[in-house]
């Protein structure tokens, strides 16, 4: 099955923009990025998904690495 290159590079470029709007947007501060999407998201009202802790899934007992 061949794939439409111009749809796929139209998108590809659409991400690209979108990352550069937001880079210019917060001076590359991916804290600040990583903050308006949280705050974009739990705004949506939509059902956010809580994966499993990367702490919790390295270390099975719970505590804190280096404790």
């Amino acid at each position: 099955m061949a794939q439409n290159t111009t749809n796929r590079d139209t998108t590809i470029d659409e991400i690209h923009r979108t990352r550069q709007r937001m880079a210019e947007k917060f001076g590359g501060d991916i804290a600040a990025i990583l903050e308006d999407a949280r705050k974009r998201q739990e705004a949506s009202g939509r059902a956010i998904w809580q994966g499993q802790s990367s702490i919790k899934a390295l270390n099975p007992t719970g505590s804190k690495p280096g404790s």
